[in-house]
């Protein structure tokens, strides 16, 4: 059921969350079924999603590289905008539990880190 997968990233229950190419983030349960489309659950349109991570709360972030900006959807409550300048080309990024997030931006050739 996925379409154009580009990004995979675990979350703390045994599931994961993938980006797609076709302009959606889909999250995973640990049985490998499919649990929610961030696009319809939370009504966000994505230029073209990149990397996905998942923080300690078990929120999702996720890059989008058309955008330029990094968007933590919460369990329960409307998107954050967390980076919405300083990204030329956001694609792959990590969270770290000391609640740093890692960002490539390929068009810097670099490693953001943000807190």
């Amino acid at each position: 059921g996925l379409q154009g997968p580009r990004y995979v990233g675990a979350a703390p229950n045994g599931g994961f969350v993938v980006s797609e190419e076709c302009g959606d983030v889909k999250v995973f349960m640990s049985s490998h079924k499919l649990l929610c489309s961030l696009s319809s659950k939370y009504g966000h349109q994505f230029g073209n999603p990149a990397g996905v991570c998942v923080d300690r709360d078990g929120s999702i972030l996720v890059a989008d590289e058309q955008r330029r900006t990094v968007h933590l959807f919460p369990e329960h409550g409307a998107p954050v905008c967390l980076v919405s300048t300083g990204l030329r080309r956001p694609a792959g990024m990590a969270c770290s539990s000391f609640g740093h997030l890692f960002v490539a931006d390929t068009g810097e050739n670099c490693v953001k880190v943000f807190k």
